[in-house]
């Protein structure tokens, strides 16, 4: 389930501190946003369960939209050891999402 991020310091210390991290940036106003959370949202807990799932309202923290070079809604940034690895925005297949997360996903928590 996703963690409603409440403060920039927030979303730094759970960057830092998570091997993986995917930040859904959104706002209220965003219906396609509204729609495909849940959907993402299903996929990292069945694919990728060891995934963080943040969730910022860009409006509402615009420190961490701009920090962070968010312009549209939705975007997606899925972090790594703290790296930005992938960045999705607007127009979000879930199927390339998935494709897009698996290697280095793999690559990181392979048993």
């Amino acid at each position: 389930m996703f963690i409603e991020i409440q403060s920039f310091d927030e979303f730094l210390k759970l960057k830092e501190t998570e091997p993986a991290l995917l930040a859904y940036f959104s706002t209220d106003a965003c219906n396609v946003c509204k729609v495909l959370k849940p959907k993402v949202a299903a996929l990292v807990s069945k694919e990728f369960p060891k995934i963080k799932l943040a969730y910022i309202k860009s409006d509402v923290l615009p420190d961490v939209a701009a920090q962070n070079q968010i312009f549209a809604a939705p975007t997606i940034l899925v972090f790594f050891d703290s790296r930005e690895t992938i960045r999705k925005r607007r127009n979000i297949g879930i199927s390339e999402l998935q494709r897009e997360i698996s290697r280095p996903y793999f690559m990181i928590f392979s048993e």
